[in-house]
């Protein structure tokens, strides 16, 4: 790293042009690092590369995992924007594991937290325009005239006299140039590229074609299959196994302990299957025997009987509450959901005496090389990551446990090249799920049914502690508070507290984090407010909207943002687009919700049918955004219904539970996910039209979470009952 920051300009644009054969560029802009264990602190790194080579190839190295969300498509829109290419010319390869590529908004090489447009916005546009100026100045010189005379268009440079220069011809001088310092940056009026309605993803064509690699398809030579047997227990441990019998099966090749389990490597994953079948493992249940629902809930009552950390408070809750005339209080309880993506976890491992080689879809590259290094005794340096493209994440693969698994696998099978595959069931017990809480909400009303003081207790595991510990200060996780931390009501008196409760089971990242707890009982706790105010719930949360700058207790991504009137103008909207006051059919009922998250605001409307069952149909969803200028408008239009659908799934089926220490739930057949004919029957998408020079906002995890809510508070319109423990079942519905 010290070498990186002694090095000149030129040097650096040099040293990486000879690895390129062309031009090759980085752009400087502070970012945040992350705080490893015994030191850290913030400096400046090259981002964003570009690449041009002799063959007028323009080649963009994709920081960000695409698991869906379609940075393949995204992240060069952004380069060929301000290099003035083709946008079909650029190419990507995915980024190696290199401090290089942090993501400045989280401070790791990571793809999450809805920050790949966010984080790419000005460095990569900043990274192509430096390109594109130092192409120019390229040919001026070459051509004896004025930078000012040439121009650039369309992969070509264009100057007096119609005299004209490929950029494969001129990146080899633009290589020697010093990299200009200020660049200036097309206005959003000027886009052709970024904001193109007709714009499709380019992978798409490919991947019906079954092109891309995945992890699952990931080949390489002389490589073997690995079918694993794990705890069924919470912690568990081999005591010890028998695999007499399954040794001598068909393309057997070895059956190996590593620290999870036990595992089968064969020529194929169906040999290596069968075989994993006929072991017999007798497991030490570890810490958590007898673990149970009932002791879990139990549990986190306890618990919240604690005061917990204070995370965000103002006036005097405790003087003014005595004195309302009314006061609503309510606790939503939330379970344990599963990630679940299509792809289950994978990694192709090759570890020898000197080197280990990582093949893998993972959300955290620059953790693997840590981790590996760790389980197999070799240094960071000596592993080696790729990273394919992923069939789904929603935060489990920032997980890298996965990835040790099959290096440790490997290096006990001789250092043979192994594929691991985890099967469903292994994939679904063994997750690190969105934690499961319990959250109090009290509000203060006065005469005009006004809130006058509201306090806010969750009780729940820290998502951050295993993998981020260092983030977890003054009892605060703040991945734990967000959605609720930035609360954007005008409400005097506040107080949030947040009670940290290890319940025993593995937590972690799912998509929307914790707004998909918080935010979720806020806006329907928001809604029993107005119930109890006898007032219009779009009327009640407008008259209280904070029109104040937002009020993060921590210093979160959108910290000091003027969110109300954004969320004021998207109420308004949504009102109207969605047809609020009409009259619905007996049975039908509407609800609403909106939120402030990723630098985006959404207000969603949610039209249920309710059966005299209580079965759920959700009919129609309406909703208005104001993400700022979209990139790829389809891919943001995808990734709202995305978000729908998965919002959908967890509110309304989705719960993993715990018996005698083992997860219940092990296929979609008993944790249910939306069938086609199950989403919503009519999706309506409106969008805000940015103010000028407001950055994008993040679009791959806040509607899920505002879904939920809407949904929530449609039911209780149709029915009367105010649902508080989700799922949303028949039978959870009707204990209301």
């Amino acid at each position: 790293m010290e070498e990186m920051k002694n090095q000149s300009r030129r040097d650096f644009v040099k040293a990486s042009a000879a690895v390129a054969g062309g031009l090759a560029i980085g752009f400087h802009l502070p970012g945040k690092v992350a705080q490893a264990d015994g030191g850290g602190g913030s400096f400046a790194m090259p981002n964003a590369w570009v690449k041009v080579g002799n063959d007028n190839q323009v080649t963009l190295m994709v920081a960000r995992s695409e698991m869906g969300q379609g940075v393949a498509t995204s992240m060069p829109m952004l380069i060929a924007e301000e290099l003035e290419v083709d946008f079909s010319k650029v190419k990507i390869e995915f980024a190696p594991p290199a401090e290089a590529y942090i993501n400045s908004l989280l401070g790791g090489q990571l793809t999450g937290g809805s920050t790949s447009v966010r984080d790419a916005w000005e460095k990569l546009r900043k990274a192509g325009a430096s390109a594109r100026m130092m192409l120019v100045s390229a040919a001026a010189a070459e051509w004896g005239v004025d930078a000012s005379q040439v121009r650039a268009e369309n992969g070509q440079l264009i100057g007096p006299g119609g005299k004209r220069m490929s950029y494969g011809m001129a990146a080899p001088k633009a290589a020697q140039m010093e990299v200009p310092k200020d660049v200036p940056l097309k206005p959003v009026s000027a886009f052709k590229v970024v904001g193109n309605v007709k714009q499709k993803r380019i992978d798409t064509p490919a991947k019906v074609r079954g092109e891309p690699v995945f992890g699952i398809d990931a080949r390489v030579p002389g490589m073997m299959y690995a079918a694993v047997a794990m705890s069924p227990y919470i912690g568990g441990k081999v005591k010890s196994y028998d695999d007499s019998r399954a040794k001598n099966m068909p393309g057997v090749k070895g059956i190996v302990q590593y620290s999870r389990g036990v595992a089968v490597v064969a020529d194929s994953y169906w040999q290596a299957k069968k075989a994993r079948d006929l072991l017999r493992v007798e497991w030490d249940q570890g810490p958590n025997a007898g673990l149970n629902m009932q002791k879990i809930w139990a549990g986190l009552q306890d618990a919240a009987k604690q005061p917990g950390a204070t995370f965000r408070e103002s006036g005097n809750v405790d003087e003014v509450m005595p004195k309302a005339v009314k006061t609503v209080t309510s606790t939503y309880t939330l379970p344990f959901l599963s990630h679940s993506p299509m792809e289950p976890m994978n990694t192709t491992a090759h570890v020898t005496a000197d080197k280990a080689i990582i093949i893998t879809p993972t959300q955290f590259q620059q953790l693997i090389p840590h981790v590996v290094a760790g389980a197999t005794g070799l240094k960071p340096e000596q592993v080696q990551v790729t990273t394919t493209y992923l069939g789904g994440g929603f935060g489990r693969r920032v997980e890298v446990d996965y990835a040790i698994d099959a290096a440790e696998i490997s290096k006990a099978a001789g250092g043979i090249p192994v594929k691991m595959v985890w099967s469903r069931e292994d994939d679904m017990t063994h997750d690190s799920y969105r934690p499961a809480g319990l959250y109090t909400m009290s509000a203060g009303l006065d005469g005009e049914g006004r809130i006058v003081g509201m306090s806010f207790h969750s009780t729940s595991p820290s998502i951050s502690a295993r993998l981020f510990p260092s983030i977890v200060k003054d009892g605060i996780d703040p991945f734990s508070v967000e959605g609720i931390d930035n609360f954007p009501y005008a409400v005097p008196n506040l107080k949030f507290t947040y009670q940290m409760h290890d319940t025993g089971i593995p937590v972690g990242y799912w998509r929307a984090v914790s707004h998909n707890l918080n935010a979720v009982v806020l806006e329907g706790f928001i809604d029993e407010c107005a119930a109890a105010a006898g007032k219009d719930p779009i009327d009640y949360r407008l008259a209280m909207i904070d029109m104040a700058e937002s009020k993060h207790a921590w210093s979160g991504l959108s910290a000091g943002v003027a969110v109300g009137p954004r969320i004021k103008a998207a109420l308004q909207m949504v009102k109207d687009k969605a047809g609020w006051t009409k009259p619905l059919a007996k049975g039908k009922g509407r609800g609403v919700a909106v939120m402030e998250g990723y630098n985006t605001v959404i207000a969603m409307v949610a039209e249920v049918t309710v059966s005299p069952n209580y079965d759920v149909t959700v009919d129609r969803v309406v909703s208005v955004t104001d993400a700022g200028p979209l990139v790829h408008p389809d891919q943001a239009l995808a990734q709202m219904e995305s978000c729908i659908n998965f919002g959908q799934s967890g509110c309304l089926w989705g719960e993993v539970t715990i018996n005698e220490n083992m997860v219940e739930q092990n296929n979609f057949d008993s944790y249910r996910v939306a069938r086609m004919n199950e989403a919503p029957k009519q999706l309506e998408f409106h969008w805000i039209k940015p103010a000028a020079n407001q950055p994008p906002g993040g679009l791959g995890e806040p509607a899920t979470a505002v879904v939920q809510a809407a949904i929530t508070n449609a039911i209780s319109n149709a029915t009367g009952k105010r649902p508080r423990m989700l799922p949303l079942t028949p039978e959870n519905i009707r204990a209301a």
